[in-house]
């Protein structure tokens, strides 16, 4: 009955994951077509340049304690009391050193005008210090539909501001104070929902006792952050803000792709994965399941993506900027395995292993900074190629840590995998092909494309009688 229970869980955690990241990539697809027409690549150059300090605080301010609470058996009201006065402590004194070191960033990358649109922007993440623990709390019940009713109440009221002050003539300061706007609107209907509410005992034990766990993470997230947008920075100091705002669009879009679907996964798999930490045999055929579905959806997604990019690009945020489209299309195909990568971690950090989890971390985001920076003179397709290939390489580095862990050979990992990436990415060429043949205007073009290579997929997927497909298919039939 357990079992059942536990399924029933997952099936419905993954469910609600998707409701909620697909209507969120769908809301940030609306409002970020209004602001793109409306803001030119250096308005999204300058707030980009400010986006590592505000995510490294963010992280600092959080320090991994959401995970460790998760992963806790046995979890008491002051647990998350400790937490929630460290997090509000960390974060008013990390705002203000920020506050103080925004003339210096500025002088990095030669902005002035960045002094006050740091000190505005980096508000954001004192604000989302309030909300790390109503956050980790809906994290560890696996309430999965509240996040998603308060992540599309913070995106429509942010959005909606947004666009307002874009069209008012406010240009990167309406990017800023709509981050500020969403993250303020998800903590006030992340409280409301939450049953936990704080007391003034100031009792640090229970940070300490975590801080094992969670510091490997802070660090890990960190990397992360710096893995994520080495880009801007490398851009933002030796190129210009256009095209730093270039590579950021293309990131946004990529990002919009691939966090529907890692964001689906990653809400219920460390909480699922850390109730069968007892049973490594019930793990692995959990695991291996989630990866299944993980290739299903990903790579037809991600691949698809930079099939349609250019179109995509051009009839959603208008031709100057075509230069993203470009890079979209080698992102995307990182993007295809990101979900995989981040399974593989959850695993990991559900076992325990965040000391493994930051250093294979920290050493590709070496790597990446290292290689990216000694070819930064060869243009940004260049680099971008290369930090997409050992993405994809390093999956293999990944891999053999969770072997360790659990035993999953090589061999059945990529007997999950490899058939979804080898029929997504022989539908994608013979997609491009067709299209090519028929001549047609830009939108015939984008929805020759989807409509080609939707049906051929799924077709190949109903013939070949995917288990997975079929499984996916039923529940969505038992939903409605």
């Amino acid at each position: 009955m357990a079992e059942e229970t536990l399924k029933q869980k997952t099936a419905k955690g993954l469910f609600w994951g998707f409701i909620n990241n697909g209507t969120q990539q769908l809301l940030n697809l609306f409002f970020g077509i209004f602001l793109a027409r409306l803001l030119t690549p250096a308005d999204y150059g300058m707030v980009g340049m400010l986006t590592i300090f505000s995510l490294i605080a963010g992280s600092l301010q959080e320090s991994g304690f959401i995970s460790a609470l998760a992963n806790k058996k046995e979890i008491t009201h002051d647990d998350y009391n400790a937490v929630f006065w460290f997090s509000i402590t960390v974060s008013f004194c990390l705002y203000w050193i920020l506050f103080f070191c925004a003339p210096l960033i500025a002088d990095f990358y030669n902005q002035p005008e960045l002094i006050p649109l740091a000190r505005y922007s980096f508000l954001g993440f004192f604000i989302a210090s309030l909300g790390v623990i109503p956050g980790a709390y809906v994290f560890r019940n696996l309430m999965v539909k509240q996040k998603a009713l308060a992540t599309v109440l913070a995106l429509i009221f942010s959005g909606t501001t947004g666009v307002l002050l874009a069209y008012n003539g406010f240009s990167y300061w309406g990017i800023a104070t709509q981050s500020i706007v969403y993250i303020t609107v998800l903590n006030l209907y992340l409280w409301y929902k939450c049953q936990w509410r704080p007391t003034w005992r100031w009792n640090f034990a229970p940070v300490r006792e975590m801080l094992g766990f969670s510091s490997k993470l802070l660090f890990t997230n960190i990397f992360n952050h710096v893995n994520n947008n080495i880009f801007s920075i490398i851009l933002g100091r030796y190129y210009s803000e256009k095209e730093v705002g270039q590579y950021n669009q293309a990131n946004k879009w990529n990002y919009m792709g691939f966090s529907l679907i890692s964001g689906m996964v990653g809400s219920v798999a460390q909480p699922i994965f850390a109730q069968m930490t007892d049973d490594s045999e019930r793990q692995v055929r959990a695991f291996r399941k989630m990866l299944r579905f993980t290739a299903f959806i990903s790579f037809p997604c991600m691949l698809g993506l930079s099939l349609v990019a250019p179109e995509l690009i051009t009839i959603a945020i208008t031709d100057k900027w075509i230069g993203s489209a470009r890079i979209l299309q080698l992102l995307a195909i990182w993007g295809a395995f990101f979900p995989i990568a981040n399974l593989y971690s959850n695993l990991l950090i559900s076992r325990g292993k965040s000391d493994i989890y930051l250093r294979n971390t920290v050493t590709l985001g070496i790597l990446q900074l290292i290689v990216i920076y000694l070819l930064r003179s060869h243009g940004i397709f260049f680099m971008v190629s290369v930090y997409v290939g050992i993405n994809i390489c390093w999956l293999f580095v990944w891999h053999y840590f969770v072997q360790k862990e659990i035993g999953l050979p090589l061999s059945s990992a990529l007997k999950d995998v490899l058939p979804y990436l080898g029929i997504a990415g022989g539908v994608m060429c013979f997609t491009y092909y067709v299209t090519t043949i028929i001549t047609t205007n830009l939108y015939g073009s984008l929805v020759l494309k989807i409509v080609i290579a939707a049906v051929t997929f799924i077709l190949i997927m109903w013939l070949s009688g995917s288990v997975t497909f079929k499984e996916s298919i039923g529940y969505i039939f038992r939903k409605r």
